[in-house]
């Protein structure tokens, strides 16, 4: 080696940051033996060098020190080949702490074992701080609501047990996407643009979602997406918390199509129907798109109750129910109105068209026989909405078309004037 060299190595070794200590080849009479330690060694021990020097490394044993790896340790020196290990080590205070080392002996030049070598790192803070994302992930896999943790740029950083069983990935296929692979069609676009804006505003999150799942079946989650700050108050990554809440939805929407069909016949309540006419009426004032509407009455039909009972006049009903529905385009609305009457709602229909549907519909009722009560019949009336026309106004000239048919001898259809 080059003189020159030895000085700037010494040096070099001296204001190194990792801990350096250096044992004579001694394996005999408690050695080997410390001959040098640098700064950072004495820094990692709480030991001065002085108390070092001239002892051996067992000093700084104690009772939670690994005896497998110190017989590993002992077997590599015996061997005179090289070593790599961790365990617990104790400074001077009495204080432990986990230490990474690794031992390469040391030769002259004709191949005699001089000494030892060990180059040390002090990993208590590495380790603990493993251990503390270890039992976080335990914690966070433990939760029974679906956890997402991403970066700034919405890229999953980590998704917990319970998203992959909710949603059917697995973490090592989501790992880098952004969640928009969840999305489903069942929201506009509109909605995930206010949830951007929010999370770009720094500001925290809440809605229902209706996401997608890995074999295309729709969940439905309450979800919260909370932006995590730095002391600099910037963004850096998004943790979503999700609650399956399919089954509250599903009965949600049960209970809501309850509340707004007939028992009896399943078509629309009254209560709906009128939400029904609000809707087309606001297209009427706001789009100019034109509705019509069809008011049917079943002929007669209080004798048919005093004649045959209530249980045939239920059954008249829904086979009336049935056939409008088998009758009437797909996006009109069929409302049970009251009794023996049937709305029918035209959204985007002009009246010709609403008084051919109508007419359709007296004839398909009048040809059918009723293994009971005969043939039924109905009386309908139709009108179409009008410039500047509430729809108050156009219900009540509907019923008076209708009126007017019954008037004439029922069994027809009669148009608003």
């Amino acid at each position: 080696m080059n003189p020159d060299l030895i000085p700037l190595l010494q040096t070099a070794v001296e204001q190194a940051f990792n801990a350096v200590v250096i044992t004579d080849a001694r394996l005999h009479d408690g050695g080997p033996y410390i001959t040098y330690c640098n700064p950072a060694f004495c820094r990692m021990t709480g030991y001065a060098a002085i108390d070092l020097l001239g002892h051996s490394p067992r000093l700084l044993q104690g009772p939670q020190t690994d005896p497998l790896v110190l017989q590993r340790l002992r077997e590599c020196l015996h061997k005179e080949q090289f070593f790599q290990g961790s365990t617990v080590n104790y400074r001077k205070d009495g204080s432990s702490y986990l230490v990474e080392w690794n031992i390469s002996p040391v030769r002259d030049a004709q191949g005699r074992l001089q000494a030892y070598v060990s180059v040390q790192h002090d990993i208590t803070a590495r380790v603990r701080a493993e251990q503390h994302q270890a039992l976080l992930a335990r914690a966070l896999n433990a939760t029974q609501d679906s956890v997402v943790i991403a970066d700034q740029r919405g890229q999953i950083l980590f998704v917990n047990q319970a998203f992959e069983a909710l949603t059917g990935y697995c973490s090592d296929e989501v790992q880098g996407c952004t969640p928009t692979f969840l999305q489903s069609d069942e929201h506009p676009p509109a909605f995930y643009a206010r949830l951007r804006e929010t999370l770009a505003r720094g500001e925290s999150c809440q809605a229902t979602v209706a996401n997608r799942r890995k074999d295309g079946s729709i969940f439905h989650a309450a979800q919260t997406i909370t932006p995590l700050k730095d002391e600099a108050g910037i963004t850096q990554h998004y943790v979503s918390v999700a609650k399956d809440v399919t089954r509250l939805v599903k009965h949600t929407q049960e209970l809501r199509e309850l509340a707004d069909h007939d028992a009896l016949t399943g078509l629309l309540n009254r209560h709906a129907g009128e939400r029904q006419l609000q809707r087309c009426q606001r297209a009427a004032k706001m789009e100019c798109q034109g509705y019509a509407l069809i008011l049917a009455d079943i002929d007669n039909f209080k004798s048919i109750n005093d004649r045959f009972g209530h249980e045939e006049g239920d059954n008249v009903l829904k086979r009336c129910a049935a056939l409008l529905g088998r009758t009437v385009r797909s996006g009109d609305a069929l409302v049970r109105w009251g009794g023996e009457e049937f709305l029918i709602v035209l959204p985007n229909c002009q009246l010709q068209a609403a008084r051919e549907l109508a007419e359709r519909v007296r004839r398909a009722m009048g040809s059918e026989q009723d293994a009971v009560v005969g043939t039924v019949t109905l009386s309908l009336g139709v009108a179409a909405w009008q410039p500047g026309e509430s729809r108050r106004t156009l219900l009540q000239r509907t019923d008076q078309a209708l009126y007017h048919a019954k008037a004439k001898g029922r069994n027809q259809v009669v148009v608003a004037a």
